[in-house]
């Protein structure tokens, strides 16, 4: 049983283009189960909650329970995939703090809203292992980390300015905790549609590209195991941040994903092994829940930033229309890098 919780920039030509033969594709025309993965140290899941009615603001959920893998008896597409297409988004808060995912960015000096509370009373850490929710950074790693977080509100040089202020695209795993999205399936691929980009996931067999070319979404290659889509990902430029708080990763990364989709489709989890020995001493364990937006749900400005479109159903189901975001380069609170403090 899964608790459930209702809760209340634009794409790379080169993207764009990658996805033209997908496009053209889809208009002309199960394993056994894999290990389960530890959940993380959380609180017992909070009861059912009634559906939010929309709204702005963040993802809130405190505890969640994370989907077990096994055999998908769902839907499928005409390719044979399990059927996971539609609006999602995680629902534990967004990019602001990796490890304290509610607790805000130490620091912010313009932090006027609600304080957090005690740590306990907060979502888990996006760590899952180790069990202390913290990077196992190497020091100077950490050192550099804590330089980012320093002067995220002073960038006085360019490293220091989020790459999301300069409408770069969010990265692994960070786009899944940044706004919600939408993911769509063709024969062959899995694509995500994020506000910050598009992922590709190839699922036909591709080698990876060459070790010399490097991607702000990396280069992902997955198959399905059951109810679980698991995907090899390398290639990364290593430039695109975890969160606000400055956890990075470098080019030499690579991500162990699994998408683990509950059979009624509702929500997923997300787990990923990082392993990066320039930067760690050790892979570790990403844990990310999510959950599905449907005609049910009222659109907002944060998790399903949609519009309903019920003028062109014609007395059938209306159809959920998602504009393309334009992103404006310091667009939010990232130091106001552009113009300085205020006075």
């Amino acid at each position: 049983m899964y608790t459930t919780h209702r809760l209340g920039q634009t794409c790379l030509l080169a993207s764009t283009l990658a996805l033209l033969p997908l496009v053209a594709s889809a208009a002309d025309s199960a394993a056994s189960p894999a290990a389960n993965v530890s959940a993380p140290a959380a609180s017992p899941a909070t009861p059912e909650k009634k559906k939010a009615t929309g709204g702005g603001g963040i993802g809130y959920e405190k505890s969640f329970t994370v989907t077990p893998q096994g055999k998908w008896t769902g839907p499928r597409t005409d390719d044979g995939q399990p059927d996971i297409e539609g609006h999602w988004s995680n629902t534990i808060s967004n990019h602001a703090n990796f490890t304290d995912p509610q607790g805000g960015i130490p620091g912010d000096p313009s932090f006027e809203r609600k304080q957090p509370g005690p740590r306990n009373e907060r979502a888990p850490s996006r760590v899952s292992d180790p069990a202390d929710g913290e990077i196992p950074y190497q020091p100077w790693a950490r050192a550099k980390q804590q330089e980012f977080l320093k002067y995220f509100f002073n960038p006085i040089k360019p490293e220091y300015i989020e790459p999301l202020a300069r409408c770069a695209p969010a990265g692994v795993p960070k786009s899944l905790y940044w706004h919600g999205y939408e993911i769509r399936q063709y024969p062959g691929y899995v694509v995500f549609f994020f506000s910050s980009g598009t992922r590709v996931i190839h699922l036909d067999g591709k080698p990876h590209l060459p070790s010399n070319i490097k991607l702000w979404n990396a280069d992902s290659r997955g198959h399905w195991e059951g109810n679980t889509l698991v995907v090899d990902v390398t290639n990364s430029n290593g430039k695109a941040r975890f969160s606000r708080t400055g956890d990075f990763a470098s080019e030499n990364a690579t991500f162990q994903e699994k998408y683990i989709f509950a059979n009624d489709r509702s929500r997923y989890t997300y787990q990923s092994v990082v392993t990066d020995p320039t930067v760690y001493t050790r892979p570790f364990t990403v844990t990310i829940p999510a959950r599905r937006y449907t005609l049910d749900d009222k659109p907002n400005g944060w998790h399903y930033e949609v519009y309903i479109n019920k003028r062109d159903a014609k007395g059938g189901t209306p159809t959920i229309e998602r504009d393309e975001r334009i992103c404006v380069e310091n667009n939010g609170g990232f130091g106001q890098a552009d113009h300085g403090p205020k006075k």
